[in-house]
């Protein structure tokens, strides 16, 4: 012992630090890893505490006291703080200090320059996965509080943190499953002969480039049910007939991705309704005199749908008119000339061997067509089976849908590996190297997918959602309530690259927010309930619109994968088709029917403005 240090001191300290160590886990502060300046955010203290005292949580030099109170836990709600930096945050129990931590805040605007860093780099650089890595590094940056040594553990919270969380989530995982099992009875399909066989029959039948355009149009609102099985189902069988019939692989990831989400989103039934239905059912829990369903309110929601509708129109008339304009036309004259040039295309673009087709085979369709159908009927059924309720709506609306993808390409595959065995067409070696071909042939684009996923966890953990609404929505006028969520909804979905994340941060806010409007207006009377129904459509459209223009949307990367085609210049092409319908879907669809115009007829005059602006804009491709 030092001499200096007597024992009665030395037993001080030491129970001192005892105490100290048992005090401080009796309260526990719960924060966000990261604050924006003047946007609300709550504070949780768990422990154990008493009725007869009163507890208050001081920030910095300001005192609040908590909105709910329980004997294990006080929650302090909408907690603002005005100016960047770290300050402490100490639990006070009659004025006693009994907890303490600190929380970084940084200025708001910081939160949507992650999204920014991605897109911008990914048009500058046509690099995206450096692009998706920059942005995740700078938001993992901010969130530790944008310090220097942040610099240094943001770099390594990129991947430890927010890349394996997006890995490791459940349904995530359930995606990253089911899409390389379909790449590999893709694969397998391709080398046995059956794709080939589907494309001889199709030519056949489809035999001219409208024919072609409108036989992937009619494919995409057959299979409506999952915008998922759409674009992967989609992508990938339709990728060699568009080869065959000279449309570019920018035309073909434009008619694919087009027709899913809109479509999901619309249909009545759908693996989207569960989701959406409940987030209206949640944020309508505590809405005084609304007496209709979440179901009902979805219903009424649809004719303001205005872009999905819209947008399934357009794309059906580009492929009818076979017109084209912007960078979209450059692509379809380029495929023309390629074609004329090299012949061939199909065997060019399977450059890996494991995914040519075997020479000296027959081509039977039926290699191709049974484990597509067994796709499409194991996913309708298992959806069927996993619903719960009486009505198919409610049945479909709360099925598994990622059981019944994994279900569906499972069969599919093992369908498609029985064939090609069966008949002698492949021994077992080659079905696994045609397999494995089919999933190399994905794994880029789960790359992309994964940093996706990774920057969407950094909005949320930067609150960028809630600083866009506090943004734009402090003052909204009543009548122009749908347009701004609109802009709010395409602005955030177009940064996170997530709809449904945009939907799932956004409905709970909108719905009270436009139900509190109303109100201020005179009240929900049956003559201004469509702003209510516009505004939840508008969140579901703002998101799908943005959804097809984002670089980063999950969507996006998936059509890009599935068709074939290079990821921005994918999104380089569509962009300017989904500009044009997201601009009348707003302004002659949303603005006026919030004015009182039925939406039927905006529809109507909405797809006659896109016919006069394919009209004027469009050229055939091959002609000058």
């Amino acid at each position: 012992m030092p001499h200096n240090l007597s024992r009665p001191t030395l037993i001080l300290l030491i129970f001192f630090f005892l105490f100290a160590s048992v005090y401080a886990d009796d309260y526990k502060l719960e924060k966000p890893k990261v604050a924006l300046t003047g946007v609300e955010f709550d504070v949780s203290a768990a422990g154990e505490f008493s009725a007869g005292k009163v507890y208050t949580l001081r920030v910095g030099q300001s005192l609040f006291t908590p909105g709910k109170v329980t004997e294990e836990k006080l929650l302090f709600e909408n907690i603002t703080i005005e100016n960047s930096g770290d300050p402490i945050i100490t639990l006070q129990e009659s004025g006693r200090n009994i907890a303490e931590t600190s929380l970084p805040v940084i200025p708001a605007w910081i939160s949507v320059i992650p999204p920014f860093i991605a897109i911008l780099l990914a048009f500058l650089t046509r690099a995206v996965i450096p692009a998706l890595f920059a942005a995740i590094w700078f938001g993992a940056w901010a969130a530790n509080g944008m310090t220097f040594i942040g610099i240094f553990t943001g770099l390594l919270d990129s991947v430890q943190v927010y890349v394996l969380n997006t890995i490791i989530d459940k349904d995530h995982a359930s995606i990253a499953l089911f899409t390389f099992m379909l790449g590999g009875m893709v694969g397998i399909i391709s080398r046995n002969g059956g794709m080939h066989g589907v494309v001889t029959y199709a030519i056949q039948k489809a035999n001219n480039r409208r024919k072609g355009q409108m036989s992937v149009w009619a494919l995409g609102l057959f299979i409506f049910f999952d915008d998922y099985a759409n674009t992967l189902i989609v992508g990938n069988t339709s990728r060699m007939l568009c080869d065959k019939l000279k449309i570019s692989r920018e035309k073909l990831a434009y008619l694919v991705d087009s027709t899913a989400a809109p479509v999901s989103t619309v249909a009545v039934i759908t693996t989207w309704i569960g989701f959406q239905v409940g987030l209206i059912a949640d944020a309508i829990k505590n809405l005084p005199g609304l007496t209709e369903s979440a179901y009902l309110l979805f219903l009424n929601s649809i004719p303001y749908s205005f872009y999905p509708l819209l947008a399934i129109f357009f794309v059906g008339l580009i492929a009818f008119s076979q017109k084209d304009f912007g960078p979209m036309l450059k692509a379809e004259k380029n495929a023309l000339q390629r074609s004329e040039n090299e012949g061939d295309k199909l065997e060019s673009q399977m450059e890996d061997p494991d995914l040519q087709v075997k020479k000296n085979i027959p081509f039977r369709i039926i290699n191709a067509l049974l484990p597509i159908l067994v796709l499409v009927f194991t996913v309708i059924i298992t959806i069927y089976m996993t619903g719960e309720g009486e009505r198919l709506q409610d049945i479909l609306g709360s099925a598994d849908s990622y059981k019944a993808l994994i279900y569906g390409t499972l069969l599919s595959m093992l369908t498609a590996a029985i064939l090609s065995v069966s008949q002698r067409i492949l021994s077992l070696n080659e079905v696994f190297s045609a397999w494995y071909g089919g999933l190399k042939f994905m794994m880029m684009g789960m790359v992309v997918l994964v940093l996706a996923w990774a920057l969407a966890d950094i909005s949320v953990a930067l609150h960028t959602a809630d600083y866009i609404v506090g943004l734009l929505g402090e003052h909204m006028p009543m009548l122009l309530l749908p347009a701004i969520v609109f802009l709010i909804a395409a602005i955030t979905a177009f940064g996170s690259g997530s709809s449904w994340g945009v939907m799932a941060i956004l409905m709970p806010l909108v719905i009270p927010l436009t139900w509190a409007v109303l109100e201020n207006n005179g009240g929900a009377s049956a003559e201004n309930m469509h702003i209510l129904y516009s505004t939840i459509a508008c969140v579901l459209c703002g998101a799908v619109w943005a959804d097809h223009c984002s670089p980063i949307s999950d969507t996006t990367i998936l059509t890009a994968m599935s068709t074939g085609c290079d990821l921005m210049d994918h999104v380089r092409t569509q962009m300017p088709y989904a500009a044009a319908a997201g601009a009348v879907a707003l302004f002659i669809g949303t603005i006026p029917a919030a004015f009182g115009v039925s939406p039927w007829i905006l529809i109507a005059v909405g797809a006659a403005v896109l016919f006069g602006v394919l009209s004027v804009l469009g050229k055939t491709p091959g002609t000058t």
